[in-house]
């Protein structure tokens, strides 16, 4: 007949396998506790993206009408003899944003022509939509209300260019922006504000107040 094990060493296997027990135990309950925690995290991010996504929406929402509205503006008043609009087309590509500003023009029948501008309408209406951006980002960002341009106008008709001169002065006064403009063109100076011209005497620049 076979001995039986001490009794001392039945109680450590025992207390072994007991504190094993407890151990795994208390492992369970914590693996528990975190996955608690962690679906509440979960959906707590979930609504955190959803309203920065509702945030961004909104945001780009405003934007893109101010950017239309002033587009068109812009165009409509440069280019009075002719009905052209902006409008923006809004886009969501792999999480991200995009807007494409479309160039619609109205015929006398009815028809309308639309494309980007740089394709379809040519120089003169991408610039004036190129200068109108830099604005809108100007004062979107916050940035210095300070406009640079030179020679960025394009030799377009002179009409189209009295239109622009007059256009940017009443931009200047409605948004608080100044504008400093290089050009050549007469139009542009009589619509200005202030004008100078710069000439070299002896090697030396020199600026004469015209305006």
């Amino acid at each position: 007949m076979k001995a039986l094990p001490p009794t001392a060493a039945l109680r450590s296997r025992l207390d072994r396998v007991l504190g094993l027990r407890d151990g795994a135990a208390a492992r369970l309950k914590a693996t528990k506790e975190d996955i608690v925690r962690l679906e509440s995290e979960g959906a707590l991010l979930d609504l955190v993206t959803e309203l920065l996504r509702r945030l961004i929406d909104q945001e780009v929402t405003l934007g893109v009408q101010a950017v239309e509205k002033l587009e068109t503006e812009g165009l409509q008043t440069v280019f009075d003899d002719q009905d052209l609009r902006v409008r923006a087309e809004v886009e969501v590509q792999r999480g991200k944003v995009s807007v494409d500003l479309v160039t619609v023009q109205k015929d006398a029948d009815g028809s309308e022509v639309e494309g980007l501008s740089n394709d379809a309408f040519g120089g003169a209406v991408s610039t004036v939509q190129s200068v109108l951006l830099r604005l809108i980002i100007l004062m979107r960002r916050g940035l210095r209300p300070l406009l640079l341009l030179d020679e960025s106008l394009p030799a377009f008709d002179s009409n189209y260019v009295i239109n622009m001169g007059r256009f940017l002065s009443v931009l200047c006064e409605r948004l608080g922006v100044d504008i400093l403009l290089v050009t050549h063109n007469p139009a542009l100076v009589e619509a200005a504000d202030r004008a100078y011209r710069i000439g070299r005497r002896g090697g030396v620049v020199r600026f004469e107040r015209v305006r």
